[in-house]
C-alpha cells in the first residue's frame, strides 16, 4: 500500500490515504454559520481522501474562537449541508470535528456562558476576544449533571451531522480543550468518578464516545487524541501516567469498533504510539505536523512503514487545494501565507491556485 491507494475507515471509503487535518480558520462569522466561502474552501479540497473539518462547537457555551462554526442551530446545519454537498459532488468524504472549548475560552466569545472545566484551574495565557486579548478566567468545576449535559450536546451534534449529510464525526479530545482536560492530571484534579486515577480521568471521554457511537453508528465515529502534546496547560509529562491513561481510554473504546483513531504526536513511529495502536486495534490516522509541517516524504514513509493507515496534513492542504495530485506527481507546492490564516475573506483561504491554473 502507499499514500495514494484507497482505504476504508469504518463505514467511510477513501479514495486515498491523505487526510485534511482539522484547521481553525474563523470564517463562519458571528453566528457560526458556514457560508459561501466555507463551502468553496472545503469543496476545493475534496480530492484529499478525507476532510476533517475545523473544530465545530457542540453548544454555544462550547465556543472557543471568534468566527468558529457551530452545529447547534438549523441555519448552521443548513450551512454544513451545503458544505457536504460540495465535497460529495467532487467525490470527496468529510467528517466534522466536534469540540467543547472547556477553559480555553472567554465570556466574550461564548455569549457570556460560564467557562467550565474538570477542575477550577485557569490557563496561564490570554484569549483573543472581539475586544482584544484578555486573560483566561478561572473556570467553574463541572458538576456530574453538567458533564452529562455536555455529553448529550455531543450526541445531539452527531444527530445534526447525520442530518446535514456529512460522513461522520470526529470527537475532539486533544490540544488542551475540554475532553483533553479530563485526561490530563494537570487540569483534572477531581476526586469523584471522573478524576484521580488514570482510569477515572479517561472515563468521561470513553462514555461520551460510546454515546456518540450509539447515536450514529461506530463506523462513522473517529476519536482525536494528542498524548504528551503539552499544550494549553494540559500537561502530560509522566510517560507511565500517559500510558496508563490513554491505555485505559483505548481499552474502553476498542470494543466499539470506531472508524479510526487520529493521533497527534511528534513521534508517530515511536514506542508509545505503537502501544496505543495495539490497544486501539483499529485504523490509525497519524498527524505529526503541529510545530513543523508534515512533508510529502514523511507522509509516504508513515504509510509505507505501516505506522498509520492514513496521514493527516494541515498547512500543505491550506496552500494546495489539490495536494493529492501535487504529491502524487511530486509537483511543486504553493507558498504558504500564515499571516492570512485567521483573517476574514477569500484571501489566503480560497485563492490558492490549482496546478491547472498555474
Amino acid at each position: 500500500m502507499d499514500l495514494f491507494t484507497p482505504v476504508t475507515l469504518g463505514d467511510i471509503e477513501l479514495a486515498n490515504r491523505l487526510v485534511m487535518a482539522p484547521l481553525t480558520r474563523g470564517r463562519s462569522g458571528p453566528d457560526g454559520i458556514p457560508g459561501d466561502l466555507v463551502v468553496e474552501h472545503y469543496g476545493q479540497r475534496a480530492s484529499t481522501g478525507l476532510i476533517i473539518t475545523e473544530g465545530t462547537y457542540s453548544s454555544h457555551a462550547a465556543q472557543a474562537f471568534v468566527g468558529q462554526p457551530g452545529i447547534v442551530t438549523d441555519a448552521q446545519v443548513d450551512g454544513w449541508r451545503r458544505v457536504a454537498q460540495a465535497v460529495h459532488a467532487r467525490g470527496g468524504r468529510i467528517v466534522m470535528q466536534v469540540m467543547h472549548a472547556g477553559r480555553v475560552s472567554h465570556p466574550e466569545i461564548n455569549r457570556g456562558a460560564p467557562i467550565v472545566a474538570p477542575s477550577a484551574i485557569a490557563i496561564d495565557g490570554q484569549a483573543r476576544t472581539p475586544s482584544g486579548k484578555h486573560r483566561y478566567p478561572v473556570p467553574e468545576e463541572l458538576t456530574i449533571a453538567q458533564a452529562q449535559a455536555i455529553k448529550d450536546d455531543f450526541v445531539a451534534a452527531a444527530r445534526r451531522i447525520a442530518e446535514a449529510g456529512l460522513d461522520g464525526i470526529e470527537v475532539h479530545s486533544a490540544n488542551g480543550y475540554l475532553l483533553h482536560e479530563f485526561l490530563s492530571p494537570a487540569s483534572n484534579q477531581r476526586t469523584d468518578e471522573y478524576g484521580g486515577s488514570p482510569y477515572n480521568r479517561a472515563r468521561f471521554v470513553a462514555e461520551l464516545v460510546a454515546a456518540v457511537a450509539e447515536e450514529i453508528g461506530p463506523g462513522r465515529v473517529g476519536l482525536r487524541i494528542s498524548p504528551e502534546h503539552n499544550i494549553q496547560d494540559a500537561l502530560e509529562t509522566d510517560r507511565d501516567d500517559v500510558r496508563a491513561t490513554y491505555g485505559a481510554l483505548l481499552d474502553r473504546v476498542r470494543p466499539l469498533g470506531l472508524a479510526y483513531l487520529s493521533v497527534l504526536h511528534a513521534e508517530p513511529g515511536g514506542d508509545l504510539l505503537r502501544e496505543l495502536r495495539e490497544r486501539f486495534g483499529g485504523p490509525i490516522v497519524a498527524n505529526s505536523g503541529f510545530s513543523s509541517p508534515t512533508t510529502r516524504e514523511e507522509a509516504l514513509r508513515l504509510i509505507e512503514d505501516a505506522h498509520a493507515d492514513a496521514v493527516a496534513v494541515g498547512r500543505a492542504v491550506i496552500a494546495n487545494p489539490d495536494l493529492a495530485e501535487r504529491w502524487r506527481g511530486a509537483h511543486p507546492e504553493n507558498p504558504l501565507r500564515p499571516a492570512l490564516f485567521y483573517t476574514d475573506g477569500a484571501e489566503g483561504y480560497t485563492d490558492y491556485p490549482f496546478l491547472t491554473t498555474v
